[in-house]
């Protein structure tokens, strides 16, 4: 019972602005799997990822019910909190993108499972008749991209020797959820391998698995006002870090962006009245250039101003597939330093 009041009092402070499938991939199967634990036990066996009954009896429709829903509320719980986390690739590649990686995910893992429980019994005589249900092996495929496109950023240090950063967090839910169960690591194996295939476009499958334009759009026209999220306002929560650094850190990035916001609304305005294009190398080079406590007394000189920084057009390419322009993903990547991850966030968020 603690476990369901905290998963609802999680889901109240949780932002998922511009994150509609995030939102209903964490409420929904909560939801059901909160049921089947307190009200409707008696319905969990319908549920259940039976391989046995799948392969033998061909209830294929328990790959659909027993790779959706969780049935141990500690696999609720984690896989919740890293559904959550991983909404940044939703809002970076937009709903359609992410759904189809979900999609390939899911069916390639599907796969996986049946020939990495073949494999086991093969080689070490191990019989596998059921597996963990739950949305297991899509998570552990969303891994593959954020260990491959979000930057790791130092956050502070433990002992002068373990560094902390701004992924360590996420890392140790997915090993939480990894050991879990016995034969968890099965729909972690198969979530990897299926992340590193579609992720790797390898035979072309991000082709093949992915969501039609005119299903997105029936989605976007019906579930998408449903689980829409309102843009927070500027009275942002900051979260709570682990030390002290870490909150007045968190607290220093959470004014950075505010500021940035200002900046872009009025140079906006601006163009709205002039025309032309927002000068993005007046609002970066500010923060770029800050040092943490003189960062007021500091002003670089035209003379120390660097060179213009080559942009890579793959970077370009990738921000264009966004849905921006080619002269604000030039500007933005420039002005940013050619750094991806700085320039897509703030794309995003203006």
């Amino acid at each position: 019972m603690n476990c369901c009041i905290y998963l609802c009092w999680m889901f109240h402070l949780m932002d998922f602005n511009k994150a509609p499938l995030s939102k209903s991939l964490l409420l929904v199967p909560s939801a059901i799997s909160i049921l089947l634990t307190l009200l409707f036990q008696h319905y969990q066996k319908f549920f259940a990822y039976n391989l046995q009954a799948i392969k033998e009896d061909f209830q294929i429709w328990r790959l659909v019910c027993g790779r959706v829903i969780c049935l141990d509320l500690k696999d609720t719980f984690c896989s919740s909190l890293l559904i959550y986390n991983f909404r940044i690739f939703e809002r970076r590649y937009g709903s359609r993108k992410f759904s189809s990686f979900l999609l390939g995910a899911w069916t390639l893992s599907a796969l996986f499972d049946l020939l990495l429980v073949e494999a086991a019994q093969y080689v070490f005589g191990i019989t596998i008749n059921s597996l963990p249900s739950g949305f297991l092996g899509p998570v552990f495929a969303l891994f593959v991209p954020f260990y491959c496109s979000i930057p790791r950023v130092q956050v502070t240090q433990v002992l002068g020797y373990f560094s902390i950063t701004n992924k360590t967090l996420v890392y140790i839910l997915g090993l939480q959820l990894l050991t879990s169960g016995s034969y968890i690591w099965i729909l972690a194996l198969s979530g990897l391998i299926s992340g590193i295939c579609y992720n790797s476009s390898i035979l072309k499958v991000h082709r093949i698995l992915c969501v039609p334009s005119w299903v997105a759009k029936i989605f976007s026209w019906t579930l998408e006002p449903i689980f829409s999220s309102a843009e927070p306002t500027n009275e942002i929560r900051v979260g709570m870090g682990a030390t002290v650094d870490i909150q007045r850190q968190q607290r220093m990035e959470l004014l950075d962006r505010q500021i940035m916001m200002s900046q872009v609304a009025q140079m906006r305005r601006q163009r709205q009245q002039q025309g032309g294009m927002i000068n993005w190398n007046r609002l970066f080079p500010p923060l770029r250039h800050r040092h943490n406590e003189n960062y007021q007394d500091h002003h670089p000189s035209d003379q120390d101003t660097p060179p213009p920084t080559e942009v890579s057009e793959e970077q370009v390419a990738r921000l264009m597939e966004m849905g921006f322009s080619r002269g604000d993903a030039l500007e933005a990547l420039r002005a940013s330093n050619n750094d991806l991850n700085v320039a897509t966030n703030f794309l995003l968020q203006h």
